[in-house]
């Protein structure tokens, strides 16, 4: 499974599925027109600062409030390659793993890991390394059946492709 490595949106604790797609936009699916105002109503520059790659950190509860899987689609078409946090909104988590966005939780790192910070995951150990500072933590490896559905780009995929093995 490959790595996650750029450079981090920093958000505190209970950062809800409003924010981070606000609802007026929910009238679209096409993953490129969400991407567009991804976050806007908690962050109005993420769009036009956010690159291939970048992580989002955040504390607890990221991902709260309306179980649509529009908003782990919209940040990963923005470009986002991981989000960590302190704790994840169980559905946010699920939805966010059937639509293969890497999302780990580690309270560490959560915590001590500051916006603009050079990070990288390697999704199969969990660890996650701060090059900014020079800084490890061990993040919760995911399970090898969640890392195939990551490596298909999302359940349905996963599904398929099994059906065809």
């Amino acid at each position: 499974m490959k790595a996650a490595n750029g450079h981090v949106f920093k958000y505190g604790d209970n950062v809800d599925t409003d924010v981070i797609i606000p609802a007026r936009y929910l009238n679209s699916s096409d993953p490129k027109e969400l991407a567009t105002h991804c976050m806007e109503d908690i962050d109005q520059n993420f769009v036009k600062n956010v690159s291939e790659g970048d992580i989002i950190v955040a504390d607890k509860n990221f991902g709260c409030g309306s179980s649509r899987e529009h908003a782990p689609i919209a940040i990963k078409a923005a470009g986002i390659s991981c989000v960590i946090a302190e704790t994840f909104a169980r559905i946010f988590y699920r939805n966010a793993i059937n639509i293969g966005l890497p999302i780990v939780e580690c309270k560490e790192a959560a915590q001590d890991i500051e916006a603009g910070d050079e990070v990288e995951v390697d999704f199969d150990t969990g660890i996650i390394t701060d090059k900014t500072k020079g800084t490890t933590y061990q993040g919760q490896a995911f399970p090898a059946f969640m890392q195939k559905i990551i490596d298909c780009e999302g359940l349905v995929n996963y599904i398929n492709q099994k059906s065809q093995a």
